[in-house]
């Protein structure tokens, strides 16, 4: 769970199925008991309908957390003047050492947090160009890019295009954030 509507599928989900919730955060769903095998079987189907995973063991769990705060720290990366290196945010944000959490996230996603957060970057990158409001050069500082021209290359790396050729294009080709 990714953004406010995934909660909202969530917990609907599990409320349809009459399981016991108590809350519902991004990246977390706790029940007031535990749920039988046949519920929780249930459950995970009908998560999967609406495009979810249950993430059910020790990694998954970690991995999924990381997930969810590096959407948090894309926020805090446009809002904060001076943000967090995206190690001390996570460390801060998680009760896990950077490292720990760097390589279960790597071996259950097959990126690493890094490669990962400039996905995700791209994606806002993309989103902020189809509203034809802002230069590349204030995508480039809302982001945090040390420069247009870094910003640019690594579009190009991640895309394939060239931000005027994506720019120029019918449909531009944009991944929904709780897709990544």
């Amino acid at each position: 769970m990714v953004c406010p509507r995934c909660v909202e599928s969530v917990e609907s989900a599990a409320r349809e199925l009459s399981l016991p919730v108590e809350s519902v955060q991004i990246g977390n769903i706790r029940f007031t008991r535990r749920l039988r095998e046949e519920e929780l079987s249930l459950f995970s189907e009908e998560l999967e309908n609406r495009g979810f995973e249950l993430a059910q063991n020790r990694v998954s769990e970690i991995a999924s957390q990381v997930h969810s705060k590096l959407f948090e720290y894309l926020d805090h990366l446009e809002k904060e003047r001076n943000p967090l290196k995206v190690s001390e945010f996570l460390s801060e944000k998680l009760p896990y050492n950077y490292s720990y959490m760097s390589d279960l996230f790597s071996k259950e996603h097959g990126d690493t947090i890094e490669q990962f957060l400039i996905k995700l970057k791209i994606e806002r990158v993309k989103e902020l160009l189809s509203y034809d409001r802002f230069t590349l050069s204030e995508i480039a500082w809302k982001l945090k890019y040390s420069s247009v021209q870094y910003l640019s290359n690594q579009f190009k790396s991640v895309t394939g295009k060239t931000v005027t050729e994506y720019r120029k294009q019918e449909k531009p080709g944009r991944i929904s954030l709780d897709q990544l």
